[in-house]
């Protein structure tokens, strides 16, 4: 096997793997586990011992919004295509600026009010919670200015 028609299996498939996408009927399932997974977190605060449920109510929540992300649009074009990379990108961004700065915010706020705080880093659940969120967010803005 040649070292040519190696690299060119590998570009063949981040091709396919740039390209993958969700067919738009899934975003409706996506929005079912988001919507009802953020209702049982809800309803989990009310109910006892109930905190070794919160790490799968957090997985569940990511499936949900990450499903909504990788579904086509019902008209789903080049423009669109380019919509969907400028808000990834946009979400990158801004999730790894926010990642670094707000554990020194918290640290400020923490030390103005009890002088006795110690900087934290997040999660992973939060990062990428917010970093979905606001890709979603930027691709429905994006979208509607360009309409």
């Amino acid at each position: 096997m040649s070292k040519q028609s190696i690299c060119e299996r590998e570009r063949s498939h981040l091709e396919k793997m740039n390209k993958f996408q969700l067919g738009n009927q899934f975003k409706k399932v996506g929005y079912i586990i988001a919507i009802g997974t953020f209702v049982i977190m809800i309803g989990r605060k009310y109910i006892e011992n109930s905190e070794w449920i919160r790490p799968i109510l957090h997985g569940i929540l990511l499936i949900g919004l990450l499903i909504i992300s990788l579904s086509k649009e019902k008209l789903e074009d080049e423009f669109i295509d380019s919509l969907r990379s400028q808000s990834y990108r946009l979400a990158f961004l801004i999730a790894i600026i926010y990642s670094l700065v707000q554990p020194l915010v918290n640290y400020a706020v923490g030390v103005l009010i009890d002088k006795n705080e110690q900087i934290e880093s997040f999660d992973y659940f939060q990062v990428l919670f917010f970093m979905l969120i606001v890709q979603l967010m930027f691709f429905w803005k994006l979208k509607k200015m360009n309409q």
